[in-house]
């Protein structure tokens, strides 16, 4: 039991468990997949009424052999998830877009771990043929909640969920 006392506490991890782009008509599409829990501090203010929100970022570099690497996409996108005490559901929203209520928090969860593509650069924006680094985390985004919370998010490791930065690349046919 003392063993159990002395060991650090780690903060809850989101992990990506799919990122890819796509071409398409209107530009290029990420699709994205996390695995993820909510810890029970998050799901009691969750149920509480204290909207959560998870932002994800993309940034699409191209290296350069004569100066810094050129930042050619830079985009967010963030999903809000909240409960109403009085209907009894929980509803999510994606940056203002698609609105969704649901009965119970493990569907809208899902929403959260499988979010729907979104264009992240126009069809003209990276060139054909050039190969591209993408960089893509998601977390929690305590900026975002209000004032109270926030401070206590500093200070509660319950309050730090957030993915590291993956990379791979992507080559526009």
């Amino acid at each position: 039991m003392m063993l159990l006392a002395t060991m650090p506490a780690r903060a809850a991890e989101i992990t990506i468990t799919q990122a890819s782009i796509e071409p398409s008509a209107e530009g290029h599409r990420l699709s994205l997949a996390y695995s993820f829990e909510l810890n029970r501090g998050l799901e009691d203010a969750l149920t509480r009424g204290v909207p959560l929100y998870f932002t994800t970022e993309v940034q699409i570099t191209r290296r350069r052999w004569y100066w810094f690497d050129e930042t050619n996409v830079s985009a967010t996108r963030t999903v809000r998830i909240s409960y109403n005490v009085l209907t009894r559901q929980y509803h999510t929203a994606i940056s203002g877009q698609l609105q969704q209520s649901f009965s119970n928090l493990e569907d809208a969860m899902a929403l959260i771990r499988r979010p729907p593509r979104w264009i992240i650069a126009d069809s003209d924006t990276l060139k054909s043929g050039d190969i591209y680094n993408v960089g893509v985390r998601m977390r929690l985004d305590v900026a975002q909640l209000p004032k109270p919370f926030q401070v206590n998010a500093l200070n509660n490791s319950d309050w730090r969920l957030s993915s590291d930065w993956i990379e791979f690349t992507y080559k526009p046919e």
